[in-house]
């Protein structure tokens, strides 16, 4: 017999998507069918899901980017996007739908909703996102990756952590070496917005560190298509041994062997930097409209495993004066190092999982708001209310 029937929504972000491939991985263990419903632009980042997971595009637009036109016309690709997900879950209808947010999420639980089926969502930033937040009264458990997470009044949300993917479960809690006398390990990640900032301001900043530093080490910078080539002339113009690409499949590594990250605060790059366990300066994303970068880093800065530059003060001089106050500090990299760790949730699949199992046997389709759903989130983890407490715990 067919195991139930899991539909996840997801937009056309690796932060979406990842934590997304996530959960498919733990419910196919589990024994369910999983289906990915995404629009073109998430189907790029669908290559990492089990093979046993169909992917289903649907029709979807956002509002806030493309001409007059594109605007226009985009409720309408939305609506479309919306019947054939109403259609095909006549055809195989869903134990649960969950979103994980991003435009391309809007048809199947809007679908979900009309046909009054279980459904819940999980927001990895701790600011919801626009999709997120119009659905968040409309499902019956939210998930929230982390915490405090800024909830609409009324609603619940219960804190499970963010899913990461296998590569990075199987390095958790990687035992960590501190920065010395011999090569070390420095990655450099933007993420897939914002990564050009990064690569005009940290080679300079390597090349301005102290001789003794500079020669140890080993720089891995992920860098836009466009500004490979003018990155690697950057180090090589200093010496510097560094492998630049646009995307390394083998990041789960890297971090187990970096000795220090340069990250922006995205919640993927967050939740792996705190399943493995390693010091990072934070960059948050300015042009995030909901500044959720900054909200993301707060828990690291304030457990004091990560330093946060604010892009409007981020410059050469400012970033190697940081970048080698934790190398040239062992025992305070250490601290960092397991300060990381400890706000880490290894089990946030785990514990999301659960949520969906729980809430397919409730059979619940109806509730009022998130707060209808929190016996799907029973064990999960801290909860809290939104409105004055902001989803604090």
């Amino acid at each position: 017999m067919a195991g139930p029937l899991l539909v996840i929504a997801a937009g056309g972000t690796g932060g979406h998507m990842f934590p997304a491939q996530a959960l498919a991985e733990a419910m196919v263990r589990r024994g369910w069918r999983v289906k990915l419903s995404t629009d073109a632009r998430g189907a790029r980042y669908a290559g990492g899901f089990p093979h046993v997971v169909r992917v289903e595009t649907v029709g979807s637009a956002t509002f806030a980017r493309g001409g007059a036109a594109a605007k226009a016309a985009a409720p309408f690709v939305i609506a479309g996007g919306v019947a054939a997900s109403v259609a095909r879950m006549l055809r195989d209808r869903p134990a649960v739908v969950v979103g994980f947010g991003g435009y391309p999420s809007i048809p199947a639980l809007a679908a979900a909703t009309i046909l009054r089926l279980p459904r819940m969502i999980h927001e990895q930033n701790a600011v919801l996102g626009r999709v997120n937040r119009i659905f968040a009264p409309r499902v019956q458990a939210l998930a929230c990756g982390a915490w405090p997470t800024e909830l609409p009044a009324g609603v619940r949300g219960v804190h499970t952590g963010n899913p990461v993917r296998q590569a990075i479960l199987d390095r958790a809690g990687a035992p960590y070496i501190p920065p010395g006398d011999y090569p070390m390990s420095l990655v450099v990640i933007g993420g897939s917005q914002g990564a050009r900032i990064l690569s005009d301001v940290v080679p300079a900043a390597v090349a301005a560190l102290p001789e003794a530093l500079r020669r140890n080490l080993r720089v891995a910078h992920q860098a836009r298509e466009e500004d490979v080539a003018r990155v690697e002339e950057a180090y090589a113009g200093a010496g510097i041994h560094a492998e630049v690409r646009t995307f390394f499949h083998d990041i789960a590594r890297r971090f187990s062997e970096a000795q220090l990250v340069i990250a922006r605060a995205g919640a993927s790059t967050v939740a792996d930097l705190t399943v493995i366990g390693r010091p990072a300066i934070l960059i948050p994303y300015a042009a995030a409209i909901r500044d959720e970068q900054t909200a993301n880093a707060r828990g690291l800065v304030e457990a004091g495993a990560a330093i946060l530059i604010p892009e409007s003060r981020l410059a050469a001089a400012t970033l190697s004066e940081q970048i080698a106050l934790v190398l040239e500090t062992p025992e305070g990299a250490v601290r960092m190092a397991h300060a990381a760790l400890a706000l880490g949730r290894p089990d946030a699949t785990e514990r999301l999982a659960g949520m969906v199992e729980a809430l397919a046997g409730t059979g619940a389709g109806t509730g009022a708001g998130a707060g209808a759903g929190a016996g799907a989130g029973a064990g999960a983890g801290a909860e809290a209310r939104g409105g004055a407490a902001k989803g604090q715990a």
